[in-house]
């Protein structure tokens, strides 16, 4: 079955063993148990003991932690039920600051509408464009890496999902690191554990909204394009946005440009860290490259780039046993789905020619399920192709350090060194 393993560089204080916790205490939203990989236990025993977990106090309020594959899957294929009207993270929204409507915290019609409007610009036909463009970014942050020691998170997974982001949303690639700052921004918040500062971070978001509320108003005067902006001014369902709810507008791109940039983001980092802690499964995709879109799917299980979804129940819900009132906070936890011995074996095993790693649960299911999950796999397998053609090794120097958060499963830094070939 395999066990977990404490991962990453610890902020602070040591977690308690979750075993020797009383089992209604177990409280898993606190963002240090993911800084320091500590999480993976604390999922273990509710996997085992209480799958279907109330917490009745936390910084966050009492939630309901879904913690396996199969239970995770019904819940989020059921949004008559568990509705994502308002709220996607465990916390509540509690000032104007955080009130930002999305189209993802939100039920049909609304969601199905919004949606559809951005969701051409990575579709499969766009893909075909988007591919050379892909690749060429990936040569040329490969070739200028240094000789000596540097930090992959900036220097490369952070580099090419700001260029990607900049081509999706049509801006000039000067601008792609405000859509890091504004991606970084609006994912710290009180609802998920962060220590941020609030005023700080409202600033911010208002300074995207002034961005590209005038790029809204220039697109919709120009012939229709493929990128998000043109997309969703000329859509029927969208062009008013600005002028009805220019907050609504602001949630959706920030969607748009957090969906592009924390999944591709992380598992690139979390890439390098498990093949260096794995070098027989480097070997294996050295030996055999056509192993690589199975690895793209095994990085992103294993990573699982959003640990977390949340739903709020519409009505009183007998769930395995359990009473869930109408208005209970109910948690998918992606992150221990994918280590659900019932649905992977030996789950804590980092493995490339696993048989069925394009079932994990990262990019969730139904109405929901991401929207950009294809362009995020073609820029990871681009990337490791390009790699494969430069480098025999991408060595990790230092313990790599986990971002502190219970909805971003990230790393901060992760120092590594490349080996040419």
């Amino acid at each position: 079955m395999g066990q977990p393993e404490l991962m990453g560089t610890a902020k602070g204080n040591f977690c308690p063993d979750p075993y020797s916790l009383p089992l209604d205490q177990i409280d898993v939203s606190k963002a240090k148990l993911f800084s320091t990989g500590a999480h993976e236990h604390y999922f273990r025993r509710l996997r085992e003991e209480a799958p279907v977990h109330y917490c009745a106090d936390s910084a966050h309020g009492a939630y309901w932690s879904i913690t396996r594959y199969a239970d995770i899957m019904a819940v989020d294929t059921n949004h008559h039920d568990f509705s994502s009207q308002d709220n996607i993270v465990i916390g509540d929204i509690r000032s104007e600051e955080e009130m930002v409507p999305m189209f993802i915290a939100a039920d049909p019609p609304i969601h199905d509408v919004q949606r559809k409007a951005a969701q051409p610009a990575v579709q499969r036909p766009q893909l075909k464009v988007l591919e050379p463009i892909i690749r060429e970014n990936v040569a040329d942050i490969l070739e200028n890496l240094p000789d000596g020691e540097f930090d992959w998170v900036p220097t490369v997974s952070r580099e090419l999902t700001a260029r990607m982001l900049a081509t999706l949303f049509g801006i000039p690639q000067d601008m792609r690191y405000k859509l890091i700052e504004w991606s970084d921004a609006s994912v710290e918040s009180e609802a998920v554990g962060a220590d941020v500062d609030m005023d700080a971070r409202f600033a911010v978001l208002m300074e995207c909204l002034e961005y590209f509320s005038g790029l809204f108003v220039e697109r919709a005067q120009l012939p229709p394009q493929m990128d998000f902006i043109s997309l969703l001014a000329h859509n029927p369902h969208t062009k008013d946005m600005l002028a009805k709810n220019p907050m609504e507008l602001l949630g959706n791109l920030i969607l748009l440009i957090v969906g592009g940039n924390d999944t591709t983001r992380n598992s690139i980092s979390g890439g390098v860290v498990q093949f260096d802690r794995n070098p027989g499964e480097w070997a294996k995709m050295v030996a055999d490259p056509s192993l690589i879109p199975n690895a793209v799917s095994e990085m992103i299980r294993y990573q699982t780039p959003l640990g977390h979804m949340r739903r709020t129940a519409t009505r009183d819900v007998d769930f395995k046993g359990h009473t869930i009132r109408k208005g209970d906070r109910v948690v998918m936890w992606y992150v221990s789905g994918n280590r659900d011995d019932a649905k992977f074996d030996e789950p804590y095993a980092f493995r490339i020619d696993r048989a069925n790693a394009r079932q994990h649960i990262s990019f969730g299911f139904g109405i929901h399920r991401c929207m950009g999950n294809r362009i995020g796999e073609m820029q990871l397998a681009i990337l490791w192709e390009e790699v494969l053609k430069r480098f025999s090794r991408i060595e990790v120097t230092q313990p790599p350090i986990r971002t502190e958060n219970n909805f971003v499963m990230g790393w901060d830094s992760v120092m590594t060194r490349v080996h040419r070939l």
